[in-house]
C-alpha cells in the first residue's frame, strides 16, 4: 500500500503538455535559473557552442528543429557534466545567400547589373 504521506502530488491520466511547458517555462524565469546556473559555473571550465544563424533564405525546415534540438541537448548534457555552457549565435554566414535573395528582389541576373544598380546601394539592400 502506499504511503499517504508523500511529497508528490498525483499526475493526472491527461496532461496538458503546452501548459505544463509554459508553467515550467514560467517557473525558470521567476527563479531565473539561467542566472543561477552562470552563478553556480562561474569557475567551471567553459564549453562554447558556437551556433549558425537560421537560413537567410527559404523556410525552415524540419533539419532545422532537429539541428536546434541536438544543440540544447548538448549543452544541457555538458552542462551536467560540470562545465559553464557559452551560448552563443553566429553571425554572417550567409552572405550569399542574401545576396541571391536581394539580386532576385531587384530582377539583377549579373554582375554588370549590380554594378549599375549601385554596388553600395546594393550592399545597403543585403544589410
Amino acid at each position: 500500500m502506499a504511503n499517504q504521506n508523500t511529497a508528490y502530488n498525483p499526475v493526472p491520466s491527461q496532461i496538458n503538455l503546452p501548459q505544463l511547458e509554459q508553467e515550467i517555462l514560467d517557473y525558470w524565469q521567476k527563479i531565473q535559473i539561467l542566472d543561477e546556473v552562470e552563478n553556480i559555473r562561474s569557475h567551471s571550465p567553459i564549453f562554447v557552442f558556437y551556433e549558425g544563424p537560421p537560413t537567410a533564405n527559404g523556410s525552415p525546415g524540419i533539419h532545422h528543429v532537429l539541428s536546434r534540438s541536438f544543440k540544447d541537448v548538448i549543452l544541457r548534457f555538458k552542462t551536467m557534466q560540470g562545465y559553464r555552457p557559452l551560448r552563443r549565435g553566429g553571425w554572417d554566414t550567409h552572405g550569399l545567400p542574401v545576396e541571391l535573395e536581394v539580386e532576385k528582389e531587384l530582377g539583377l541576373s549579373s554582375k554588370q547589373e549590380i554594378e549599375n544598380f549601385g554596388i553600395q546601394a546594393f550592399n545597403q539592400k543585403c544589410r
